[in-house]
């Protein structure tokens, strides 16, 4: 069973990420911000971590450019799922080390399908 670590600061966004990825079978841990969660994917090495973009404190971006370049993370994907919608944005968060990005709500079929295509590329 997969483990994904969905860091958000939103509670409302970490229940539903959460309830669709466990009704698929998948294991999940949570973190508030961007601080927390680079402590959590270093504790925990999750399969997959899913970063929201705007948080208090690091944000998504800064978060995620962190654990890329961090030997003890580097290889766990990093899907960005955010509310910005702009494709300077999605640039922006792949350039940090990001695989996929996804744009807030998403549907289940949609977070299950690329959460599976990154823990199989990843």
């Amino acid at each position: 069973m997969a483990l994904i670590l969905i860091v958000d600061d939103s509670p409302t966004e970490v229940f539903q990420m959460r309830r669709m990825l466990e009704h698929h079978g998948f294991a999940t841990e949570a973190a508030t911000d961007g601080a927390e969660g680079i402590r959590k994917a270093r504790e925990i090495h999750p399969d997959l971590i899913l970063m929201d973009i705007v948080m208090p404190g690091v944000d998504g971006f800064r978060a995620t450019r962190a654990l890329a370049n961090d030997p003890a993370t580097r290889a766990i994907p990093i899907i960005m799922v955010s509310s910005k919608s702009q494709e300077t944005d999605r640039i922006w968060g792949m350039r940090q080390g990001a695989v996929d990005f996804l744009v807030k709500p998403v549907s289940s079929a949609q977070l299950v399908e690329k959460a599976q295509a990154a823990l199989l590329t990843g």
